[in-house]
């Protein structure tokens, strides 16, 4: 036990973890019975030895894998150097940082903050304030369009462009200013483009949380070339889908698109600390001035050191492009599979989804607990619909190993 750590009781069980969580914590989460102790790559281990492949990746915070040594190390030593200055002053890494990161999406600017939903809250509001300063849109007549079953995080301002009712319901009034449009549909965004007070589109290229829904072929390059047309910032929500996760750095760069305003976060640590950060060039990201946004831990030291680390794993390691070719392989092997359960297989790179017959005998809860007792780990995003997304250094070894889990849990179901 760490000297000092009194509370937590040595060697605790699973079912001693579970109650203590279920008595003591708030219950805004649904986890899967399992409790784990100890990461490395694609495998998570429980209290009692049980070893598991992740297929969840923290929802793809992870996707360097559990406790990459070159990011741990870089944590480790930064850690005992200078962790937080806040930024009432300069350190020495948020500057080296911001021209990293600049240069490695090609971006002229950098917001850095610490969650994704920070992330997306930064976005909106720099979005808000460029309508004002740039496209003189009339004070408080900003407005913000966001998609249909969107998920870009909790926050009051974030719920209010959402349609989910488990998100929003008992939660209002509600943020104005922010419209929907239906996702993966160009007449919507067209119709609602012709308002002259529409100042951004917010978009996630892929929607994770919706069921891993990929667009139509073609529809990311339609909406932002609208988005041009009409002088509308096309805002990229690449959280879940960026860095890697679809077989390229970004999901935007499968049809070739580049955000005006791109939000990172996630992977952007690998998984060992809160780090996000929003994206752009200088017409745009200059627009917000001293004391008008900032965060007391955005930019510090521990988390510019972890987030250089992480990224360059992804390049050294290639993780987008094994990425792309495992996913092939996730997608090719269960649509092999022929079973009156199993309604379609779907997604881009390593970020894809099982969808199981609505309304059956069985959810696809009960699925993934049947893949836990099978030794692998993911989590449904709907009551008929699987998020299969494994740490992008996943080899084809492990990769084939997990797809007969699922295959025989399916089978079985």
């Amino acid at each position: 036990m760490v000297p000092g750590m009194s509370a937590f009781q040595k060697n605790p069980s699973s079912e001693q973890a579970m109650a203590l969580e279920e008595r003591y914590g708030a219950h805004n989460y649904h986890p899967l019975p399992v409790v784990l102790t100890k990461g490395e790559g694609v495998y998570l281990w429980s209290p009692e030895g049980t070893r598991y492949l992740d297929f969840l990746s923290a929802y793809s915070a992870v996707n360097q894998g559990h406790c990459h040594p070159k990011i741990v190390k870089a944590m480790q030593d930064q850690a005992g150097k200078l962790s937080l200055t806040s930024r009432a002053f300069y350190n020495d890494v948020l500057g080296p940082y911001e021209k990293y990161l600049g240069e490695y999406f090609g971006y002229q600017r950098v917001l850095p903050m610490n969650t994704g939903v920070e992330g997306v809250e930064t976005a909106l509001k720099l979005c808000r304030k460029w309508a004002y300063m740039k496209k003189k849109i009339p004070d408080q007549k900003a407005k913000i369009l966001a998609c249909s079953d969107n998920f870009h995080g909790r926050t009051i301002a974030v719920i209010s462009a959402s349609t989910s009712g488990e998100s929003r319901d008992g939660f209002g009034p509600y943020l104005p200013g922010l419209e929907i449009v239906e996702y993966n549909n160009l007449a919507s965004l067209e119709k609602a483009l012709k308002d002259p007070n529409v100042a951004g589109f917010l978009i996630e290229p892929i929607q994770g949380e919706a069921g891993v829904v990929v667009p139509d072929e073609g529809y990311l390059r339609k909406a932002y070339d609208l988005c041009k047309k009409h002088n509308v910032l096309f805002i990229a929500d690449e959280i879940q889908t960026g860095i890697a996760r679809t077989g390229k750095l970004l999901a935007c760069q499968h049809e070739g698109v580049r955000p005006d305003i791109l939000i990172l976060g996630k992977a952007l640590s690998g998984g060992m600390l809160p780090v996000s950060a929003v994206l752009a060039d200088d017409d745009i990201m200059l627009c917000i001035k001293p004391g008008e946004h900032g965060s007391t831990f955005g930019g510090n030291p521990l988390a510019c050191v972890v987030a250089v680390a992480a990224l360059e794993v992804v390049k050294d390691e290639k993780l987008a492009e094994n990425a792309q070719k495992m996913g092939e392989i996730f997608r090719s092997e269960l649509s092999k599979l022929k079973h009156e359960n199993v309604v379609g297989v779907r997604g881009k790179g390593l970020l894809n989804a099982v969808i199981i017959k609505e309304k059956g005998k069985k959810t696809a809860w009960d699925l993934c607990v049947a893949l836990q007792e099978k030794g692998l780990l993911a989590k449904p995003t709907r009551e008929h619909i699987i998020r299969f997304a494994p740490p992008l250094v996943i080899n084809e070894n492990q990769l084939r190993e997990g797809i007969e889990m699922i295959k025989k849990a399916i089978l079985e179901f």
